[in-house]
């Protein structure tokens, strides 16, 4: 990985739908936004992040998340999740993330992801 900067950041928009609520996603019985869903975009939000930095054959991997979900958002608004890479110790990244609906702050934390040699990665499995 090359030429990553602490402090950069990057964001994604999308409007919450069914498939996004937590009857869906079987982690609640209510058509809201869920947790799962906003966790799944926030560690979308890095990978793209660091995406463009990386070297031909790696990739990375998530390795850790600690996220507080503030706020129910309905189907139908937008949500924005924006990550910023806060540290870089070796091969391990760390970003805040944070996800905001049209009103408010709905959910925060860190997240980490690991860069990867993807095919050493794959045939260790």
């Amino acid at each position: 990985m090359n030429n990553t900067a602490i402090g950069t950041s990057h964001r994604i928009e999308k409007i919450v739908n069914q498939e996004d609520s937590a009857r869906a996603y079987g982690s609640g019985l209510v058509d809201v936004f869920a947790t799962p869903a906003m966790v799944a975009l926030m560690e979308k939000t890095s990978l793209q992040l660091v995406a463009p930095f990386l070297d031909s054959g790696e990739n990375t991997v998530g390795i850790h998340i600690d996220i507080n979900h503030i706020k129910a958002t309905p189907i139908g608004q937008r949500v924005r999740c924006e990550a910023t890479l806060v540290a870089i110790d070796g091969k391990k990244l760390v970003f805040k993330v944070l996800a905001h609906d049209e009103h408010a702050l709905i959910g925060e934390g860190t997240h980490t992801r690991y860069v990867i040699d993807e095919a050493k990665f794959l045939a260790r499995l």
